[in-house]
């Protein structure tokens, strides 16, 4: 039997089913988290001098990036640590200058929508030109996004030592680059700082590099920092790879990165 109040609440039932407006449906869905092509870009920190398995803070990386659902491909010339994808492009002892001296060739073959940098231990360290590291600095931060320009770059400050020399010079060098990514960004280039405070000399295995536990805060700050830039919309799905073939390992291509059909061209994987 129906009771009153079950028909003066009909009305009511029948507009609730009314379908929702687009705007409300889309508030509702999710968005699909961003493909992924992240170039690791650095010195033996990135490379991975002390952690024990050589992944540095690559395989802690992966492993959120990917829990976050990601799809994922790291990329660079090298490749250590037993990670399932361990390409990237560490270079150990390099300085800022060095890493300037390869970026436009490894940036136009792998052509990354994500770029963690870690760079400045080994100019600090090795007392190498200090006062005009920042500058320095600035400029391979600005030759990466002319050469990147579709890509968002994390920067990484630099960690925590115990070698004296280092320790002198680092925190005039930290402040100095936290000025100047604040200025890029605020100039609307998609550059952002990533602050690895959190380390502690705890966290080191030798004078210079992290063990583990370093690492994983290190990704804490990264993984955090590529949240921040794909909320803020700056991450574009990777383009293309001129002339990729796909393989059958995942993240795998043969390329010829320079999108020539002469004969006599090298290929790339």
């Amino acid at each position: 039997m129906t009771t009153l109040g079950t028909i003066a609440a009909l009305p009511t039932a029948t507009a609730a089913a009314a379908p929702p407006t687009a705007a409300t449906a889309a508030a509702t869905v999710a968005a699909a988290p961003t493909s992924l092509r992240l170039l690791p870009l650095g010195n033996s920190i990135t490379w991975g001098i002390g952690s024990p398995s050589g992944n540095s803070y690559r395989g802690f990386l992966w492993n959120q990036l990917s829990a976050q659902g990601h799809a994922l491909d790291f990329v660079g010339s090298g490749r250590n640590g037993p990670m399932s994808d361990p390409d990237n492009e560490g270079h150990s002892g390099w300085r800022i200058d060095q890493i300037a001296s390869i970026a436009d060739s490894v940036l136009a073959r792998y052509r990354p929508n994500v770029i963690t940098l870690e760079i400045g231990t080994n100019d600090l360290n090795g007392n190498y030109q200090v006062p005009t590291a920042p500058d320095r600095m600035s400029a391979l931060i600005d030759q990466i996004v002319r050469s990147a320009p579709d890509a968002t770059l994390l920067v990484g400050t630099v960690i925590i030592s115990t070698s004296p020399t280092e320790e002198a010079n680092r925190p005039a060098f930290n402040e100095r680059l936290a000025q100047m990514v604040q200025s890029k960004a605020a100039a609307g280039r998609h550059v952002r700082l990533v602050d690895m405070s959190a380390l502690t000399a705890a966290d080191l295995s030798d004078a210079l590099h992290p063990d583990d536990n370093g690492f994983s805060k290190m990704v804490d700050a990264f993984a955090a920092g590529v949240r921040a830039a794909d909320a803020a919309g700056w991450i574009a799905p990777p383009v293309p790879l001129s002339g990729a073939i796909r393989s059958g390992i995942d993240g795998k291509y043969l390329d010829d990165s320079r999108g020539s059909s002469a004969d006599g061209t090298a290929a790339q994987i």
